[in-house]
């Protein structure tokens, strides 16, 4: 591997070359009339691994997220999620300029999908939707499996609540699980997914649910300035990426503890190597991390921050076991420093 090694975050990734022959030779239609051959390929594809009647090619994992808020929540409600979910931390607020509703983060998700329902038989604002993360990037990744997600999903439904599950990693998941994704999402009213994170498409994000709901969210698509016309060219790497690229992100998983191992053997307590499971690194710091991520930089290592004292490390196709190496060598350095 030569110049920098890129562990900012898996949205780094370049298309592979079989991804680029297939974009040039896609065969495409307009997609805002439903033409696009191999936009409906896409889809159709998708729909059947995750076990949905439709599913939608979105540009981004935000807009999908932001949809599925759009057309299954109610303005002036409540959406309860996970306290450092990124719907509620990493969206701009997106969810109460685009659909007029309260996000409202539960800290202990279980115990407070409960409580916040209770609070409901008094003043307090109705809720409508329950959004869940699978992985959970804010705990290194951490996978949900299908017994708990299922029950998550459940207590949600039981509580008339429309539930998402925001899968943009859920791939990571099933590798981790060993589970297949159609069952990591706990039988939710919708899902998604990204192709441009570890499965290394360049663009885009899936929308699955009803038949029904996804016809609503194409229209909102539109609405929101989503609307792709020939998107095929795309969407052609993203038919590869499914096709090809998912079974290799066991090798991120193990490159990533390999970071982990490394880290905590420098940095004591600042992250448990034994609860990393897919391709994320949370490493909790002491000082501010700016002058660590600096010094890593400078050694040729970049890594990124998710809030001002956790530094986080994202393996991706594009670092190999040298490029491993080499951030450990790079951190031996800081260390030593």
């Amino acid at each position: 591997m030569t110049g920098h090694v890129e562990l900012r975050s898996d949205t780094f990734t370049t298309p592979t070359p079989e991804m680029r022959r297939a974009m040039a030779d896609a065969e495409v239609g307009d997609d805002e009339y439903g033409e696009d051959p191999t936009v409906n390929r896409l889809q159709s594809l998708v729909s059947g691994l995750l076990g949905t009647e439709a599913s939608l090619y979105v540009p981004s994992g935000t807009m999908a997220n932001q949809l599925a808020i759009r057309v299954l929540s109610r303005p002036g409600t409540e959406v309860l999620c996970p306290a450092r979910s990124h719907v509620y931390q990493y969206e701009l607020a997106a969810s109460p300029q685009n659909s007029g509703v309260q996000m409202h983060p539960l800290w202990d998700v279980p115990d407070g999908i409960a409580a916040a329902l209770d609070g409901s038989n008094y003043e307090f604002p109705p809720i409508s939707m329950l959004t869940l993360e699978n992985t959970y990037m804010v705990m290194s990744g951490a996978p949900t499996g299908v017994d708990e997600m299922r029950t998550l999903v459940g207590l949600g439904h039981d509580g008339g609540l429309r539930v998402h599950v925001d899968g943009a990693r859920i791939w990571n998941a099933a590798i981790a699980t060993g589970s297949p994704p159609a069952e990591l999402t706990g039988g939710a009213d919708t899902a998604m997914f990204c192709l441009s994170k570890g499965l290394g498409a360049p663009v885009g994000s899936m929308l699955c649910g009803p038949a029904d709901v996804i016809a609503e969210a194409r229209v909102n698509r539109r609405r929101l300035g989503g609307g792709m016309r020939q998107a095929g060219v795309i969407a052609a790497a993203g038919i590869v990426a499914l096709e090809t690229m998912v079974d290799r992100l066991a090798d991120d998983h193990a490159r990533a503890k390999r970071i982990a191992d490394a880290v905590a053997e420098r940095w004591p307590g600042s992250v448990d190597p034994a609860t990393i499971q897919t391709n994320i690194v949370c490493a909790r710091l002491e000082k501010l991390p700016e002058k660590f991520i600096e010094r890593l930089a400078d050694s040729g290592v970049r890594c990124g921050t998710i809030d001002p004292r956790t530094v986080r490390f994202v393996t991706h196709k594009d670092v190999d076991d040298e490029g491993i190496t080499r951030t450990i060598a790079a951190l031996d350095q800081l260390r030593g420093g």
